[in-house]
């Protein structure tokens, strides 16, 4: 009998998607701060807006593996972090919390419910959660509704129930919500179209007379069930429902946004009905209908009651609307609402999602192109608009009445300032090399009217240059010193020529120096900062320490030279011609001891790489010497087996750069030693390091370009990474959004050689060689 299997291929893009399905806000990280979290597509991301600089920052993006329906955010009685709860095609409820720590996404629960896949039928398309955090109710578009009690148990630790049931046949959603009842039985606010009569009448005339009813659900918390409380005929056009405030802050309800009109409602207050304005001008057509397709309400401080919505119009005008109550004799508002007016209060692009944040600032997930960050420069109080109230427009839906106006202009309230990249709708595509670089580029159309793009995608990390200067000759290498270890910025940039050492001094302007100690009329392998205060050049003659104006100096043994070299803040390992290692160690009194042996290869020594000195030790452990017989040899560096062999790897090439370098490990939570080579033939290699043993594994590999790869460990954005040249510049890095190690190119031009570099000017760069060019690069992205 034959058998048949089938494959299943998950596909990811190569970039991640920018259609943000919901954005929502809360305090995910425990603290008091606002963190946005956006779906799009699979992609679940924490952005963390910054209101010092004006930015939204990524702090992390994570693959659901699934398609995002709708996201909730609930918090528990008594706590101060929020928690997420997630709908998706699975056919599963996820709850989830951000912890800050290990920068990720932790799943606290994930109940079955129904099966996979976009149905009708199946819980999903709209998910809403009690403002005290008591319950969320996951719903279908037709018939099926469950209820989950959320709670805490014995440890503290969050619960969910078993799913209660709300069942109705025959009923479609257009729109849900939850009610803000403060702390009575929980409510839930839906549209419905009930289509039982339509679905039998094969005459056309029930279709007519069809209902759009707002129903509230209420959960009994005593009984533990699920209720159909009160129901009430709507604008036949209503599509979205917002939130009302309720308990101390306001009346609670809802408002219903139809085409035309916002009407407030509740099961025990009168409607209220205002119109949306539309716009005069030559080019209003007066038969089109406007509909609300964004909003958020928003509680000011201070004040119980005082709360506003913003609702946007699918032309993207933002309209400001009030509720006003009654109040008593002392000023204090009753509950009861008296009116509701509406104006308009500026236009920003058409959202799915819009978010406030306390700190004064505007999120707009946009439908089309580049997503918006504005801030508030007033609320649109004082300003001469016209101001629309429910006291002149009747409340049946169905009633006619003068449509309204209001003139558009230029955004007064809110100023943009930041704009964020996304290429939604991308409309056509063409990859092509115009450029004549090593790799092709790919050529967009995309975004929809005025805010149509063209744009060039280029796979690599853009780069600003910050200065260029021409050399008088063409240098090999190029280091930057400190004059002492508790300065902040580096005083000398040292560059070797095939003839000799230049030294300038880094000021207001960049000088050469003729006192640094450094021997000048020879080629330099290596420089450092020895200590505190002593400078190490290393030349292919010897070792020059030079400390406090002393010059000491280590001359190579006759008939030899050094051809390799790798220092760090105490320690010096050089390899001589004839293949043998001579190491040295800086004594108490800060002068260069030389160990008494020296370690003889079995090959000529292409690359040494001592790392840098864990912090709370005096020495790193390990020498990594690579060989031109392919391959690379872990000695000891341990008092009592110094330059013992620890381990051996055979690589497929001769290693023309190492690097031991400790990198953030994101399976680990914490930092991983590994040691990263380079080979002639262009490919990079990254192994971990046993830090005890001084074993190699988990090999992972890479092809940069056709030319010898040569490494350097560099600070970015307050990170170690490591600075990969071959044919194009790559940065390694762990990146904190995706928890993974990433190697990309860079978008830059081909280097020979970089270094870490900071000043007053510029003190997050790199300094590197490209031809007879010294660049300074700063500002990754």
């Amino acid at each position: 009998m034959a058998t048949t299997s089938n494959m299943f291929l998950y596909s990811l893009t190569i970039q991640p998607p920018t259609n943000i399905v919901q954005a929502v806000l809360g305090q995910f990280a425990g603290t008091k701060e606002q963190l946005i979290i956006t779906g799009s597509g699979s992609q679940l991301t924490l952005l963390r807006p910054d209101p010092a600089q004006g930015k939204v920052i990524p702090l992390l993006s994570h693959d659901i593996f699934g398609i995002l329906r709708s996201i909730a955010v609930f918090r528990l009685a008594g706590s101060n972090k929020d928690y997420i709860i997630l709908a998706t095609d699975s056919g599963r409820i996820a709850i989830m919390e951000y912890l800050p720590g290990p920068n990720r996404f932790s799943r606290l629960h994930l109940e079955t419910f129904g099966k996979t896949g976009i149905r009708r039928v199946v819980p999903g398309e709209y998910l809403a959660c009690d403002p005290k955090g008591r319950a969320c109710l996951i719903s279908a578009v037709e018939k099926n509704k469950l209820v989950y009690v959320l709670n805490r148990n014995s440890q503290a630790e969050l619960t969910i129930s078993s799913p209660l049931e709300a069942h109705k046949p025959g009923v479609l959603v257009i729109g849900m919500i939850a009610l803000d009842v403060g702390y009575a039985n929980p409510v839930f606010a839906a549209l419905e179209i009930e289509y039982t009569e339509v679905d039998q009448d094969s005459t056309g005339e029930a279709l007519s007379e069809v209902e759009t009813q707002l129903v509230y659900y209420e959960l009994d918390l005593g009984l533990n069930h699920v209720v159909r409380k009160w129901s009430d005929p709507v604008d036949p056009t209503a599509s979205v429902l917002f939130q009302v405030p309720g308990g101390n802050d306001g009346p609670s309800g809802v408002l219903v946004c139809g085409e035309e009109n916002i009407t407030y409602r509740h099961s025990n207050q009168d409607a209220l009905r205002v119109p949306i304005p539309r716009r005069r001008g030559a080019t209003e057509d007066p038969s089109r209908k406007r509909n609300i397709v964004a909003g958020v309400m928003h509680k000011l401080k201070g004040s119980a009651g005082a709360f506003f919505f913003l609702l946007q119009t699918d032309d993207g005008d933002l309209f400001k609307v009030t509720i006003d109550m009654v109040e008593d004799e002392e000023g204090t508002p009753t509950g009861e609402v008296q009116r509701m007016k509406i104006k308009y209060f500026d236009t920003v692009p058409v959202a799915t999602s819009l978010c406030i944040l306390k700190s004064g600032f505007l999120y707009v997930a946009s439908q089309f192109g580049n997503y918006a960050f504005y801030q508030f420069e007033k609320l649109g109080d004082d300003d001469e608009e016209l101001e629309f109230s429910s006291e002149d427009f009747p409340v049946d839906p169905l009633a006619a009445y003068e449509p309204v106006y209001f003139y558009p202009r230029p955004a007064e309230n809110l100023a943009l300032v930041d704009s964020i990249p996304a290429m939604n709708p991308l409309l056509d595509c063409k990859v092509a090399n115009l450029t004549g670089e090593d790799a092709p580029q790919i050529y967009t159309i995309c975004g929809n009217g005025a805010r149509s793009t063209f744009r060039t995608l280029k796979h690599g990390l853009e780069v600003n240059e910050i200065v260029a200067s021409e050399l008088p000759g063409v240098p090999s290498a190029v280091w930057t010193l400190k004059l002492n270890s508790d300065e902040q910025y580096d005083a000398y940039i040292v560059l070797s020529f095939t003839n000799g050492t230049l030294v300038l001094s880094i000021g207001e302007t960049v000088e050469e120096v003729s006192d640094s100690g450094f021997l000048t009329s020879v080629p330099t392998i290596a420089a450092q900062l020895l200590g505190t205060d002593g400078l190490i050049q290393v030349h292919p003659r010897g070792i020059r320490h030079i400390r406090n104006g002393n010059v000491n100096e280590w001359s190579a043994p006759q008939h030899r030279s050094i051809v390799a070299a790798s220092t760090n803040a105490h320690q010096v390992a050089i390899a001589l011609s004839s293949g043998e290692i001579v190491y040295f160690e800086m004594d108490s009194d800060g002068s260069l001891a030389e160990y008494d042996e020296k370690k003889e290869m079995f090959g000529t020594v292409t690359a040494l790489s001592l790392g840098e000195v864990p912090e709370g030790r005096v020495r790193s452990s390990f020498l990594a010497v690579g060989c031109d017989d392919a391959t690379v040899r872990i000695l000891s560096l341990d008092p009592e087996t110094t330059l013992e062999n620890k381990s051996v790897q055979a690589l497929t090439a001769a290693p023309t750069s190492l690097a031991i370098i400790p990198m953030d490990d994101s399976s680990s939570g914490g930092s991983t030693l590994y040691l990263h080579i380079g080979l002639h033939s262009g490919v990079y290699l990254r192994t971990v390091l046993d830090e005890i043993t001084g074993e190699l594994t988990d090999t992972r590999q890479k092809f940069l370009g056709p030319k010898p790869v040569r490494l350097f460990q560099v600070t970015v954005g307050g990170r170690t990474c490591v600075l990969g040249l071959s044919s194009r510049p790559w940065l390694g890095y762990a990146d904190p959004i995706t928890n993974s190690f990433e190697i990309t190119p860079l978008s830059y031009v081909d280097l020979e050689w970089g270094w870490n570099f900071s000043s007053e000017q510029c003190e997050d760069g790199v300094v590197g060689i490209q031809g007879q060019s010294l660049r300074t690069l700063a500002k990754w992205r």
